[in-house]
């Protein structure tokens, strides 16, 4: 075992913030895990914050030094890298899609420790970190590393059936570790009767504490043989003021439809709790409120994407908090956080027949299956930050389609949206398809392409300021911590965690 890089201290400050933070939590009193006081120069949460805002604090990178980021180091993964890596004082985290865990030097980028391989999954999957612990996913079950060894000390298993699985990043609500089933696996892919479920774990004894049952109907909306549907693919947000977990939730299956049932006339209905934001309770996981974006969704909508927005005060404005949902339908929507009313919803990227109820023959439709916002979008000064991908798809009323649209056909586009009024502030064409979510990072925002480009834009008007060639296509999302820049390249032959490094010289440029 190699020497152990050592950690930034907690300190003392940060203590009494942790303390501060246990003690006002409002009625959810829900402590943060010391790791989330590592330092403004780190990345604790897959999106940074609880809130999902993937703003970094803490980093020297701006508009005016963004040309001068080099490459710091590379190090190998096993499996591809479709998610943030986790930055925690000096070490990075992270899970590669067969189920390795890494724990990398920041500064020399030297692998500290690397556990034994899990199995493959279809992913994005990912790790979280709090509590001195590192917790990863299998295709089954949610596990915990020791922080400082890489050492297991224990592993549930979570799914209810022989094909369900898990493929969602985990996050750490204070005591808890939240993760979601899915009804996809390499075992089998929306198989009649599963269904996803949100689950809550202790991250002391891997206990399972609650489970919420993404689908509101036991007999799967009456037909168990054919139907799935539900759970969640990316990590939630939580307020700690409300005590609320805020959860997007997952398409209905089949889709389009089958021979015997077109157009998803297996499922009548409007499929609940699919294409929601779903509000549970953080201490038993019980329903407050939810939101349906896409009734009887036949493409495959996935509204899976959460944050919690803070809008500044203005002039004859208060200031307000805005959930925000989206994902693969194409539209971002503004919620009222305490009953999930809706204040408004912006289209992004090209739409085209995707509001027809029934198909007649084969039709194209924009976006597509693998369009929309499929990756994680960012928050900042009440606004918000999406990637959309304009992949089209030509559709059949009886026929399913699970692998995805037609890429690299089109431009995707980086969009802003006043999260007061939902009123887009500028809407910028880059070249490619970006994947790689949103990263925010001073006045710029940070992208990534499935064609091997990150593209950072002026955050005030969108111009694109800097293009960078990467070595392979991005389908991960980049992580912030002070001067550093982490890439997950998942499609590099071997897949590459890619570390930027802002030369000290270029600091204050």
């Amino acid at each position: 075992m190699p020497r152990r890089i050592r950690r930034a201290a907690v300190s003392a400050a940060a203590l009494v913030s942790l303390i501060a933070a246990a003690n006002t939590a409002g009625a959810s009193r829900v402590p943060q895990p010391p790791e989330a006081h590592s330092g403004a120069a780190s990345w604790p949460y897959p999106d940074h914050d609880a809130s999902n805002s993937r703003l970094a604090t803490g980093s020297p990178i701006t508009a005016k030094n963004l040309r001068s980021l080099t490459t710091a180091w590379n190090v190998s993964a096993g499996g591809g890298l479709a998610t943030s890596p986790i930055v925690v004082g000096r070490n990075v985290f992270v899970e590669d899609q067969v189920g390795e865990v890494l724990d990398i030097g920041l500064t020399s980028g030297r692998v500290v420790w690397k556990s034994a391989s899990n199995g493959y999954s279809v992913g994005p999957e990912g790790v979280a970190v709090g509590w001195r612990k590192v917790f990863g996913v299998t295709p089954t079950s949610l596990f915990a590393l020791d922080e400082a060894t890489g050492r297991q000390l224990w592993s549930t298993r979570l799914t209810r059936t022989a094909t369900d699985g898990i493929d969602v990043q985990p996050q750490v609500i204070g005591r808890e570790v939240i993760v979601s089933t899915v009804p996809v696996s390499v075992k089998g892919i929306y198989i009649g009767g599963d269904r996803g479920f949100v689950d809550a774990v202790n991250e002391s004894s891997g206990k399972l504490l609650w489970g919420f049952d993404t689908v509101a109907s036991p007999t799967l909306w009456g037909n168990p043989s054919v139907n799935s549907g539900g759970g969640s693919w990316y990590p939630p947000s939580f307020s700690p003021t409300s005590g609320l977990l805020y959860v997007g939730i997952a398409n209905p299956a089949p889709f389009v439809g089958t021979t015997q049932y077109p157009n998803g006339s297996s499922r009548p209905g409007s499929n609940l709790y699919t294409d929601s934001t779903v509000a549970l309770r953080i201490s038993n996981g019980k329903l407050v409120w939810y939101h349906q974006a896409d009734a009887h969704d036949l493409f495959d909508r996935d509204f899976v994407h959460t944050m919690i927005v803070p809008v500044p005060a203005a002039t004859g404005h208060a200031a307000r908090t805005v959930v925000v949902g989206t994902g693969k339908g194409g539209y971002v929507i503004g919620m009222n956080p305490k009953n999930g009313k809706q204040l408004w919803r912006t289209a992004v990227g090209i739409h085209e027949n995707d509001n027809v109820k029934a198909l007649t023959g084969p039709t194209k439709i924009l976006p597509g299956t693998f369009g929309g916002v499929l990756t994680p979008p960012a928050s900042a000064h009440g606004k918000v930050f999406v990637a959309t991908l304009n992949a089209a798809d030509t559709l059949y009323p009886d026929q399913t389609e699970y692998f995805g649209g037609n890429t690299g056909t089109m431009p995707g586009q980086i969009v802003a949206i006043d999260a007061r009024n939902g009123d887009t502030l500028w809407n910028t064409h880059v070249p490619g398809d970006p994947t790689g979510g949103v990263t925010l990072v001073n006045n710029v925002v940070l992208t990534a392409t499935l064609q091997g480009s990150i593209i950072g834009l002026s955050m005030s008007t969108g111009r694109i300021l800097w293009t960078l060639a990467a070595p392979a296509g991005i389908n991960g999302w980049l992580s912030v911590a002070g001067r550093y820049v982490i890439v997950p390249v998942g499609n590099a032959k071997p897949p590459t965690i890619w570390a930027l490094r802002l030369p000290s010289r270029s600091i204050g440029t």
